[in-house]
């Protein structure tokens, strides 16, 4: 509750005034009232009106004052309505599905941590299309840039090695993120590329794919993910089963960092789990949709509701005082 005239307050100091020149007029002032021929006869009316009746009207009255106070005072509720209008981002995630991604350095391997942790960061971001594109030997889109983050991240979820011909063609997985943005009418066009090896196959050089992100101004935010040094990774024996061997782990860090430094992105090297979990939070952090807020504030008075109540307090003060609770005397 707001008041706009706050400064009418200032007249709840006359209260006790008016309080106590009432108080001391009601207690020498007598007023004509009904004989009884014995005090016993006053006791038999309900409520001994001698005891208090006589102070109903003047209560009434000093509420009825207080209550004109508060309308003079003009209470106000205030409704605030807010509008949103936000800028979203065109986000395309590029993952690197070749067979390496199956190392299990990761908890409980490369390619399922990088799935659940952007789901994370998809389900973080509703104001945003993302697209999700993959490539081994080959690239191609799984979703285009989209609004339905439900839909994407049940395709997140379906993706898997061996869906195109083994290797790790960087620059293809690249180039098809940019044909799904740069026909983008968005401020904001990023891609976020994901790899755990060198560039071994296609025909477009990633650097070179770089460079085209860059005329499109599409932002590129490189991730290497893997242990440093050796990780183990699963082979299947059709003797003995399941067995693991330990492989070098190779990233071209420094093309993945030219990449990026080319298109504006950065680069991020994840060794664990948790520190791949960092990175996407560190890209959600830089990659913030702007929201511009427009703030719509009405005042509704409230005042009438006070002068009803005075005017009905004032009422049941005259009814009090002069019908019924009239001084008595013996």
């Amino acid at each position: 509750m707001n008041w706009a005239n706050p400064e009418f307050f200032w007249l709840l100091l006359l209260l006790p005034v008016i309080m106590a020149v009432q108080i001391w007029r009601t207690a020498k002032k007598k007023k004509p009232g009904i004989l009884f021929s014995s005090i016993s006869d006053i006791e038999q009316l309900p409520g001994n009106y001698r005891s208090w009746g006589v102070w109903a009207g003047p209560i009434l009255f000093w509420i009825c004052y207080t209550l004109v106070v508060l309308a003079m005072a003009r209470p106000q509720e205030e409704n605030t309505t807010v509008e949103q209008s936000v800028e979203g981002i065109d986000i395309v995630l590029s993952i690197d599905i070749s067979s390496s991604m199956l190392a299990e350095d990761f908890e409980p391997n490369r390619l399922i941590a990088a799935k659940q942790i952007a789901a994370e960061f998809i389900e973080n971001r509703p104001d945003d299309r993302i697209g999700l594109n993959v490539f081994a030997r080959q690239s191609f889109t799984v979703v285009p840039p989209t609004m339905d983050h439900r839909l994407l991240t049940e395709m997140l979820d379906g993706i898997d090695i061996g869906m195109v011909q083994d290797g790790t063609a960087i620059g293809l997985g690249i180039a098809t993120a940019i044909n799904r943005l740069k026909e983008s009418d968005a401020e904001s066009r990023v891609i976020i590329l994901l790899t755990d090896g060198l560039n071994n196959a296609g025909e477009i050089d990633p650097v070179t794919a770089g460079e085209l992100a860059a005329v499109h101004n599409i932002r590129i935010y490189t991730m290497g993910i893997g242990s440093r040094g050796t990780a183990p990774y699963p082979i299947e024996d059709p003797v003995f089963g399941r067995r693991y061997q330990n492989v070098r782990v190779d990233i071209d860090e420094e093309m993945l960092t030219r990449i990026a430094e080319l298109t504006g992105g950065q680069y991020f090297r994840a060794t664990h789990t948790e520190e791949l979990h960092e990175v996407y939070q560190e890209i959600d952090r830089l990659e913030r949709s702007e929201i511009e807020e427009i703030i719509y504030t009405d005042y509704e008075d409230r005042y009438p509701g006070f002068l009803i109540a005075a005017l009905l307090f004032g009422i049941l003060g005259l009814i009090s005082d002069r019908i019924l609770f009239r001084t008595i005397v013996s």
